[in-house]
């Protein structure tokens, strides 16, 4: 009978000890990065100009991603319109100013653009001399597969 108790007892203590050792494993987690990026300024209106980017981002982490949004902005521009000088809205980013990749695989790569990063007007017609500083690409958020 007292044999039968430590069995129980060990066996117990033994499935404490598993279910701990495998609660406290490390996680896999998910890391996305961007590998290339690439900025252009396209013709918008007969006064306006607007700053496209493309690129490629690849998964470096540990589990496979879904809804990866990538977006980008402008960190010297103004955000008053003002003529001969680069600016960005204060509304929310729309559907065109940011891209969504549905799944990306652990070390894959996947291509995004978007448009109107950055705004330009101006009355005399003439196209910006260059692109504004400070222009970054950035993973706003993704989801973690979980398997």
């Amino acid at each position: 009978m007292l044999s039968y108790r430590r069995i129980a007892a060990f066996i117990a203590l033994t499935l404490v000890a598993c279910l701990c050792f495998v609660s406290c494993s490390e996680k896999k987690v998910g890391k996305v990065i961007v590998t290339e990026q690439e900025f252009s300024i396209r013709q918008d209106a007969e006064f306006n100009w607007v700053v496209d980017a493309k690129g490629k981002i690849r998964n470096v982490g540990d589990v496979d991603v879904k809804k990866v949004v990538v977006t980008a902005y402008c960190r010297s521009c103004g955000e008053v319109l003002t003529a001969g000088v680069w600016y960005i809205n204060d509304v929310p980013k729309t559907s065109e100013q940011k891209d969504v990749i549905s799944y990306l695989t652990v070390g894959d790569e996947a291509e995004f653009s978007f448009r109107e990063v950055a705004f330009y007007f101006n009355q005399s017609g003439q196209k910006p001399e260059g692109l504004p500083d400070k222009l970054e690409v950035v993973i706003e958020s993704f989801e973690p597969v979980e398997n």
